[in-house]
């Protein structure tokens, strides 16, 4: 939900107060109309966008249209003409359903083809983007030409209109370039493609930039207009003309008021996004396991049939990490399974346990729990040929074993050269050697290759590692 809402704001937001900025040398208009038709021309570009065809010379066609537009609707802005107003309203918010509808996240607001809690929730926050956008155009507008009246900040329109469209111009024209040499139309070099990477994280810091921007807007309108007002109405003595004054002061405040807010529920959003609900899920911590005299790990039942999620971690000869949990998969009975935590299609990402669900941490797939323990899909791998007894899950270290494939984490632990009985770090020599299934580690490439000649010779007194 929070990802919808932020992201619509991050393309909308800055059509929205450019358009704010445009009708605020009109103020006989109405903007209850004009809102109407923006989010019709958002629309209209949002679809038209979907349906286009998938190809770079579309996309160069695109983005020059966003280019031009941009830089033509910033020089017209030197002329005052509510029909070429009106246009530039059609075209501003056309292109804006255009940039939001290239989103590849899009199809997430609804997994199904029925309405359920995620649609209502995705739907909910494109709404209340939507609604923000529009009371922050109308916002701007007011409070622009409440400067206005004031004969304050007269040149302030342009130079949000100038700073807004420049922080547009720069993603786009890194678009631009990129096609340009994806068509080999322009050579492929360091620089280009570095300000490429570089202009293409600028939509992300979007809200960021236009929190900043509306505060340094508030902070002007508070210390020119604000402060005067409040200082007319002190000084005025009449008192007929004093609630007038009155009346204008509370409106300034208003728009102090309704701007504050804005930009706080903006900027929380925001942060909220990039701190907590960006954040992929963290696996719980994993117990460590060993294994006994019979190389078997013995784990108590009493331990993991609570219907919990219970994550546990096997090192290896070799320091590979094998992670694997066990999970009681029935509410009324006892009905154990033992998976490595990871899956064929994810790899070694995890699952976490979210309330009563377990969720594959690589692609968010939910799981059905009783169907934990099966092949397939993204369920986690099974552990084969594991035990249960009336007391204990018991996994052989051959089973386990079977999991190193898919896990990739080296834990740093010492081990013995079986030739010199040297102390080593397995992750600080290069000199290894598997021998019937267990790895042993050598100082130097000599005492690897006089193990791998003989290894009876060194196993029996030294016992391995």
């Amino acid at each position: 939900m929070n990802y919808f809402f932020t992201s619509l704001l991050q393309i909308l937001l800055p059509f929205a107060l450019l358009l704010g900025c445009a009708w605020s040398y009109y103020p006989s208009v109405k903007m209850k109309s004009r809102l109407w038709l923006a989010l019709l021309c958002f629309a209209l570009g949002a679809v038209v966008v979907m349906y286009l065809p998938r190809n770079q010379q579309i996309h160069l066609m695109q983005t020059s249209f966003i280019v031009t537009s941009l830089l033509l609707f910033c020089l017209s802005q030197y002329w005052q003409n509510e029909t070429l107003t009106t246009f530039w309203h059609v075209v501003l918010m056309f292109i804006a359903g255009l940039l939001w509808g290239k989103d590849p996240n899009l199809a997430a607001i609804t997994h199904t083809d029925v309405i359920n809690t995620d649609f209502i929730l995705h739907s909910s926050a494109l709404i209340l983007g939507l609604l923000l956008a529009m009371i922050m155009a109308s916002w701007l507008s007011l409070l622009l030409q409440q400067n206005k009246i004031q004969q304050k900040l007269t040149a302030l329109p342009r130079l949000l209109t100038v700073f807004i469209v420049l922080i547009l111009l720069i993603p786009q024209c890194a678009e631009l370039l990129l096609s340009l040499m994806k068509l080999q139309l322009l050579d492929l070099t360091k620089t280009r493609l570095s300000f490429v990477a570089k202009a293409g994280k600028l939509t992300h810091f979007l809200n960021y930039i236009q929190s900043a921007m509306v505060i340094v807007i508030l902070l002007s309108f508070w210390l020119s207009v604000h402060l005067a007002r409040k200082h007319a109405v002190q000084q005025e003595t009449h008192p007929i003309e004093k609630r007038k004054k009155r009346a204008i002061l509370l409106t300034s405040r208003r728009l102090i008021q309704w701007g504050s807010f804005c930009v706080l529920l903006i900027l929380a959003s925001q942060l909220y996004w990039d701190k907590v609900a960006s954040q992929p899920p963290r696996l719980s911590e994993a117990i460590p396991v060993k294994m006994d005299d019979k190389d078997q790990v013995s784990i108590p039942i009493t331990q993991v049939k609570d219907g919990k999620l219970h994550r546990f971690v096997w090192i290896a000869d070799d320091g590979k990490a094998v992670r694997f949990f066990l999970i009681n998969r029935l509410p009324d009975r006892l009905s154990l399974a033992a998976v490595f935590d990871a899956c064929i299609l994810c790899g070694d990402q995890g699952y976490v346990m979210e309330g009563d669900q377990v969720i594959c941490v690589g692609c968010g797939v939910r799981m059905f729990i009783p169907s934990i323990g099966k092949p397939g899909g993204c369920n986690p791998v099974p552990i084969e040929n594991w035990q249960q007894n009336d007391t204990h899950v018991i996994i052989n270290k051959k089973n386990l074993e079977e999991g190193l494939n898919y896990f990739s984490t080296i834990v740093e632990i010492e081990v013995t050269d079986p030739v010199d009985q040297t102390k080593l770090k397995n992750t600080r020599t290069e000199h290894k050697y598997t021998y019937e299934g267990k790895t042993y580690f050598f100082a130097t490439e000599k005492n690897l290759n006089l193990f791998r000649d003989a290894p009876e010779n060194y196993l029996k007194p030294a016992g391995g590692n």
